[in-house]
C-alpha cells in the first residue's frame, strides 16, 4: 500500500503524455500512417452512405470480415503458402541465373561482347508474350509456373548486377593494382562489396516481379495459389475476397521488403551511412 501511495498521479499523467508524444504523435509516424488511414475512413464513410456499390467496391469493414473468415477457415493461408512455395523455387532459379550471368558479363569483357546482342534482343519481350510458348513447351504444370516466375525476376537482377559491377569506382581498382592484389582478391574484396548495393536493388525488384509473375501464372493455369483465389472470387462475384487476396499480396510484399532492408543494412553497414546522408540532403 505504501508503494502505491508513493506514486504521484500527476507524474504518471505527464509520463503517459510524453510517451504518446514520442510514439503516436511522432512526425515520421504520422506521415506514413495518416494518408492510408484517411483513405480508409473516407472509403468506409462513402460505403456506409451508399455512394459505393458493394459488388464493385466493398467497404473496408466487409473486406476485414471476409479476411477473418478466410483466415479462420485456413483457405487464405493455404493459397498464400502455395504461392510462396512457387515463388521460392522460381526466384531461386531466376535470381541465381541473373546473379551469375550478371557477374560474368560485368567482369569479363569478351563475355559481355558475346552476349550483348542476344540480351538486347530478348530483354524487350514482355513476360506475357512468353506465356503461350511456355505452356506449349511445358504444358500446365508446376514447371511452367516456376519458369514464368524465373523469367519475371531474371531481368531486374541481371541488369542491376551488371550495372553494379561496371560502375565500380576506378580509384578502388587502381588501389588494388598498386597493392598487387590478384584477380580473385580484387573481385572479392573490391568489386563485389562495391556492387552489393546495386545487387540488393536488383534482388528487391526481382522479388516484386516474382509476385506479379506468380499471380499471372496462377490466373492462367492453376487450381490453387493467391492468383487462383483472385480469379475464382472474381468469377463468383466476391469482390471482398478479391480485395483480401490483393491486400495479402501487398502485406507480404511489404514484409519481404523489410526483410531485404534488414539484411542489406546489416550486410552492407557502410552503405547505411550513405543512405542516411542522402535522406538528410532531400527537401522536407
Amino acid at each position: 500500500m505504501n508503494t502505491i501511495k508513493s506514486y504521484n498521479p500527476r507524474a504518471i499523467i505527464f509520463w503517459i503524455v510524453a510517451l504518446a508524444h514520442k510514439t503516436i504523435l511522432n512526425k515520421l509516424w504520422l506521415i506514413k500512417v495518416l494518408p492510408p488511414l484517411l483513405l480508409i475512413i473516407a472509403w468506409e464513410t462513402a460505403s456506409q452512405l451508399g455512394y459505393l456499390k458493394p459488388l464493385i467496391l466493398p467497404a473496408p469493414s466487409a473486406i476485414l470480415k471476409a479476411a477473418y473468415y478466410q483466415l479462420k477457415s485456413g483457405e487464405l493461408i493455404h493459397h498464400i503458402g502455395i504461392s510462396l512455395y512457387r515463388i521460392t523455387k522460381g526466384y531461386a532459379v531466376g535470381a541465381g541465373l541473373g546473379l551469375l550471368l550478371g557477374l560474368l558479363i560485368g567482369i569479363f569483357k569478351r563475355f559481355d561482347q558475346a552476349t550483348t546482342l542476344l540480351l538486347e534482343f530478348l530483354r524487350p519481350i514482355p513476360l506475357f508474350a512468353w506465356l503461350p510458348l511456355i505452356i506449349l513447351w511445358l504444358g500446365i504444370s508446376e514447371t511452367t509456373k516456376t519458369t514464368i516466375i524465373a523469367i519475371g525476376c531474371f531481368w531486374p537482377v541481371l541488369l542491376n548486377v551488371i550495372a553494379g559491377v561496371k560502375t565500380v569506382d576506378k580509384k578502388y581498382l587502381e588501389v588494388a593494382l598498386i597493392l598487387e592484389k590478384n584477380r580473385y582478391q580484387t573481385l572479392t574484396k573490391v568489386v563485389l562489396p562495391s556492387a552489393l548495393p546495386s545487387i540488393f536493388t536488383g534482388l528487391r525488384i526481382g522479388m516484386g516481379m516474382a509476385w506479379g509473375a506468380v499471380v499471372a501464372a496462377e490466373v492462367i493455369a492453376s487450381t490453387s495459389g493467391i492468383g487462383f483465389l483472385l480469379m475464382y472470387s472474381r468469377e463468383m462475384w466476391q469482390p471482398d475476397i478479391t480485395f483480401v487476396g490483393t491486400f495479402a499480396i501487398g502485406i507480404i510484399g511489404l514484409i519481404i521488403e523489410r526483410i531485404f532492408n534488414f539484411i542489406e543494412d546489416h550486410l552492407i553497414k557502410w552503405n547505411k551511412s550513405n543512405k542516411s546522408s542522402n535522406r538528410k540532403g532531400r527537401l522536407k
